[in-house]
């Protein structure tokens, strides 16, 4: 058998943790099975080959989706065949550094023995990562949390269930226990939460609604951007549904609802269909996209850019089932101060809608 583990920097920028991002996983192992491999269960397999891993662990990591063959999720009872290549993923890197506590305010919507919806303002970072390895939110969990018996921020079976970007506000589950990360973990892989983002993006969308399929991925010119590969060629399948809430000419604002979790989704679609968000620097949302270029114009936008220095992206609907009661719980979060006065100071502009 051949134990080939990844060089942790490798993984780290290919899943793209220079940035933090939504549903993004980590690779901890990589097996490759030799050519005589029998076939034997993918959690005997995983049992004999990682140290100090015990059977009823590596079972739930793979009832959450942690344990890929060939690159698909499969269940403990998978049958590992010759030259498999079964890897071990998880939502954190495999070299973690120690999450220290710091006395950060959160905004907590909901906490029960089991979860904790929090309502993250923007620019705040979610995760430790390079460059931000103190004053993110796990770091503020790790405070709040830090007299209450049995919950260990640095324990991969506690906390984070899904992310969303830094300069991206709104709503977050924290698991409080390893059942409960197990269970919510399987509704966001298996697609069954709830979730709706308000954006504000450049142009006047057309369309009152529409559904946005392409394939994203690392752009091999910049590992920090995401990109669309509408031929399939390479990336993972996503797909978002949008629809107008309202039309002020040169931006507009939308919902849009995710049926994928792909890094940069939402971002990175609305781009490709020629309506990037609002002053999101990354994608060329900081640039007057539409509208004239008068002086009096371009001091407005910037204005505008003060007013939101971030991109215009907020996670405003999480719903999902209660991993110990079985009851639909959802909860909504209002828009924050810097996009509602962004929205106020386009409807004061008062573009014609057929500019």
């Amino acid at each position: 058998m051949e134990d080939i583990v990844t060089d942790i920097e490798d993984i780290e920028e290919d899943a793209g943790f220079i940035e933090e991002q939504e549903d993004a996983f980590y690779e901890h192992f990589r097996f490759v099975a030799d050519k005589g491999q029998s076939l034997l269960r993918v959690d005997k397999f995983l049992v004999d080959r990682i140290e100090h891993a015990s059977r009823n662990r590596i079972q739930l990591a793979a009832d959450a989706g942690f344990i890929l063959a060939n690159g698909k999720p499969v269940k403990s009872n998978y049958k590992v065949k010759p030259e498999d290549l079964i890897t071990v993923v998880m939502d954190r890197p495999r070299r973690e550094l120690e999450i220290i506590p710091e006395n950060i305010p959160l905004h907590i919507v909901y906490e029960d023995e089991d979860v904790m919806v929090i309502d993250k303002p923007p620019g705040l970072v979610v995760h430790p990562g390079h460059g931000n390895y103190t004053g993110t939110l796990l770091n503020a969990i790790a405070w709040y949390m830090k007299d209450k018996p049995g919950f260990d921020t640095s324990d991969p079976r506690l906390g984070l269930v899904h992310r969303i970007d830094k300069d991206t506000s709104g709503l977050l589950v924290i698991a409080k226990n390893p059942e409960s990360k197990t269970h919510l973990g399987m509704q966001f892989f298996q697609k069954t939460t709830q979730r709706k983002y308000v954006a504000l993006v450049w142009g006047n969308v057309k369309e009152n609604e529409g559904r946005i399929e392409g394939n994203i991925g690392r752009n091999p010119k910049d590992k920090l951007l995401m990109m669309v590969f509408p031929d399939g060629e390479s990336g993972r399948n996503a797909v978002t549904h949008y629809r107008v809430l309202e039309k002020f000419g040169y931006v507009t604002l939308i919902e849009c609802r995710l049926e994928t979790g792909r890094t940069h989704q939402i971002r990175v679609h609305l781009k490709y269909i020629g309506h990037t968000l609002f002053n999101d620097e990354r994608y060329g949302g900081h640039e007057i996209l539409k509208g004239n270029h008068t002086t009096k114009y371009k001091q407005f936008i910037r204005n505008c850019f003060e007013i939101c220095p971030r991109q215009a992206l907020h996670a405003q609907t999480l719903g999902f089932v209660h991993p110990k009661t079985g009851k639909e719980m959802f909860f909504e979060s209002q828009l924050p101060e810097d996009m509602e006065r962004l929205i106020g100071k386009f409807k004061d502009l008062n573009v014609p809608l057929n500019y």
